[in-house]
């Protein structure tokens, strides 16, 4: 009887077990460019846009621009743009490979922020990178074109938390860190290479206290210019002081280095000689901060 008792409760087990799985139901796969609910197309025109990041071709003829997460090609002359990426996906951040061939981008078309290649005609997109949790963007190419580095993501009790750069082959893979964060909410932005290859630029929050803070003094230093030495695996600052330094960008032979700074009421392009570290104000007229 016990026996007997045993195999009918075993049985009813497998049976209950077997009625289990036939209920349960696979997860669905969000779809960002299939979105489920209704939605509807809307036209209109523009003939400018904020909050944009745009880049130049090698050869100077083409600019590309995001506008409202979607990409554009227009000749650096002026004119007509192109599409080159649109959808439900919110796709930003297009730069050329060194060669002019290729164009990565930031895209969620995936599920989350990821660094993606298309071709210059915007076909063959494919994502490079495929992060699920600790997302990625402002991705930048290597001189080679073999290379990007990007900024992870790290969130913490505030959304727009802190970052770190890592690098990543253009074929894919986990990723190399270059950088680690000082904390979970002061963050490091906008990578860039010498053109040699060496140095990783970026711009970093320094602002005291190791923490984020909404209420700044923006003629205090708040973000500082550092460069990482990737023969040496060191990082020190390049620029900063009152009024800070952001958006640092190189000049083709090595030289000279863009970037933008807070003086008093302005926000101001500045160029700095890499040599003699000698900074001189270009254009005082940007959008303020």
């Amino acid at each position: 009887m016990i026996i007997k008792n045993a195999f009918v409760l075993l049985v009813s087990f497998f049976i209950s077990g077997l009625l289990m799985a036939q209920d349960k139901k696979e997860p669905k796969i969000w779809d960002v460019n299939n979105p489920e609910g209704n939605y509807k197309e809307v036209n209109f025109t523009v003939s400018e846009g904020t909050w944009m990041n745009l880049d130049v071709s090698p050869d100077g003829s083409t600019i590309i621009f995001d506008l409202l997460g979607d990409i554009y090609t227009m000749p650096a002359t002026g004119g007509i743009a192109t599409l080159l990426r649109s959808g439900h996906a919110f796709e930003v951040q297009p730069r050329f490979s060194p060669d002019g061939k290729k164009i990565l981008f930031t895209s969620d078309a995936g599920g989350g922020d990821n660094i993606w290649v298309m071709n210059r005609d915007g076909s063959k997109p494919a994502q490079v990178t495929k992060e699920s949790f600790r997302l990625l963007n402002n991705g930048t190419w290597s001189p080679d074109g073999e290379y990007i580095v990007a900024r992870k993501h790290f969130t913490s009790t505030r959304s727009i938390g802190a970052g770190e750069m890592w690098l990543y082959h253009i074929s894919g893979g986990g990723g190399l860190q270059l950088t680690v964060r000082k904390n979970d909410q002061q963050d490091v932005n906008e990578p860039v290479f010498s053109p040699d290859g060496r140095y990783v630029y970026f711009s970093e929050d320094m602002y005291p206290g190791g923490f984020f803070q909404y209420n700044k003094d923006p003629n205090n230093q708040i973000f500082v210019i550092k460069q990482f030495d990737r023969e040496k695996g060191t990082t020190e600052t390049v620029t900063g002081g009152p009024g800070g330094a952001v958006r640092p960008q190189i000049s083709h032979d090595g030289k000279w280095m863009a970037f933008i700074k807070r003086v008093r009421t302005k926000t101001v392009l500045y160029i700095r000689n890499l040599a003699t570290s000698e900074e001189l104000p270009l254009l005082d007229n940007l959008s303020k901060d």
